[in-house]
C-alpha cells in the first residue's frame, strides 16, 4: 500500500459535519512516511486527480487500492498555531514538489525490495 491510513467519509466523518477523509496514521518506513511530506491529521482532497468529496469511506478505500503506481495526492495540510486549535490552510494546497515525484519511486523501491525477498526466500 502507499503507508498510511485514513478516516472520515459520508458513512464515517471524522471532523463533525465534514465528510472529508483524512490521514489517520502514517505507517512507519512505509512509503508516505519515507516521503516524508504527507502528515497525519492532513485532509486529502483528491487522488489522482479524482475528487474525494461526497464518498463513503469504502469507496476511498477502494480508490486508493486501486491508485496504481503513478500516485498524486492533493492535500489540505493541518496548521497548529502556537496557541489555539488545529486548523487547515484554505485554499486546500500544499507546496514543494508533487507527492507523486517521491512517492512513486518509494513505492517501486519498496516493491523491489519486497520482490528480491521474496525470490531469497523460495531459493532457500
Amino acid at each position: 500500500g502507499l503507508g498510511f491510513n485514513i478516516v472520515g467519509g459520508t458513512d464515517r466523518q471524522y471532523v463533525s459535519n465534514d465528510s472529508s477523509i483524512y490521514v489517520s496514521r502514517i505507517k512507519k518506513d512505509g512509503a508516505a512516511y519515507l516521503d516524508g511530506r504527507l502528515q497525519e491529521g492532513d485532509k486529502i482532497l483528491a487522488v489522482n486527480g479524482r475528487d474525494l468529496k461526497d464518498l463513503r469511506h469504502k469507496d476511498a478505500v477502494e480508490l486508493f487500492r486501486n491508485a496504481g503506481c503513478d500516485v498524486s495526492l492533493k492535500i489540505q495540510r493541518r496548521l497548529q498555531p502556537q496557541n489555539g486549535p488545529v486548523g487547515h490552510r484554505g485554499d486546500g494546497e500544499s507546496g514543494g514538489l508533487p507527492l507523486a515525484a517521491i512517492l512513486v519511486p518509494g513505492l517501486a523501491l519498496a516493491a523491489a525490495a519486497v520482490w528480491i525477498l521474496l525470490r531469497y526466500r523460495q531459493r532457500m
